[in-house]
């Protein structure tokens, strides 16, 4: 699939994972909307090729009146790429009690409910463009974890959503393959994004010590790296690519 000249659309664009994706799509010649919650949109850098605009995930309206902004005679959205997510933790047992269960679903909402809603109203706009070569019409990449099956101890939350994710990948490729868009997800391990910024150099130095080789956090970078990659080789679909320097994840 070719990204120069054609359309891509980025969610949680505003830093981290999703802010080097539209960055590096922009830089492969695709002229790209990155999305992110309104607050967020409106305090970026301004990136040549880059369009910000504020919209929730999780409010289907918002997420339909999105993709409502592509004229099917205009350039063609071919990529899309769900980076927006969030990982609060939480026992499922505390000191303060049960699990807040209100928390647990807007997580689910988030990372799962959110990327589904993306990828469906993006399939539906992207069937409405004339097919490339082999085909193709688009390609969605979302946004997994290592937590998917390493889940640790207060990461209940976060790793069935982002297992969630990860099954999503295979029955979406094939729900999809007959419109010529394909599906694949990525399961970043420990990557170096602001969340990260926020601990202590102690405890990140111990995190990167364990991470086989490059004994290092992966960078956000190297991601959008592996979504050019994704969109340009073909033959991939249905594929959860773990990017984690070959970590498995402790249960703490």
């Amino acid at each position: 699939m070719k990204i120069a000249g054609g359309a891509a659309v980025v969610t949680g664009a505003a830093s981290g994972l999703g802010r080097a994706t539209a960055v590096a799509l922009a830089a492969a010649g695709a002229e790209v909307l990155a999305v992110d919650l309104p607050a967020a949109a409106q305090d970026v850098e301004p990136v040549p090729g880059v369009t910000y605009v504020g919209a929730d995930v999780t409010v289907p309206t918002q997420v339909e009146r999105l993709f409502g902004r592509f004229d099917p005679l205009g350039t063609p959205l071919r990529v899309v790429v769900n980076c927006a997510g969030v990982a609060p933790s939480e026992r499922i047992v505390g000191r303060k009690g049960v699990h807040d269960i209100e928390r647990f679903a807007r997580v689910v909402q988030v990372n799962l409910v959110g990327s589904f809603a993306v990828l469906a109203h993006a399939a539906q706009v992207m069937a409405r463009y004339p097919a490339g070569d082999d085909d193709q019409r688009g390609v969605v990449v979302n946004t997994a974890s290592v937590a998917a099956t390493d889940g640790q101890i207060g990461q209940a939350a976060y790793a069935a959503s982002k297992a969630g994710v990860a099954g999503l990948t295979l029955p979406a490729a094939r729900d999809l393959a007959g419109l010529g868009i394909r599906v694949c997800a990525i399961a970043p391990g420990i990557i170096d994004t602001p969340m990260m910024a926020t601990v202590g150099a102690d405890y990140r130095a111990g995190l990167a010590a364990g991470v086989p080789f490059p004994p290092r956090f992966g960078r956000p970078e190297e991601f959008a790296r592996l979504v050019l990659s994704i969109v340009d080789n073909d033959y991939l679909n249905g594929e959860v690519i773990r990017l984690d320097g070959a970590l498995r994840m402790a249960a703490r």
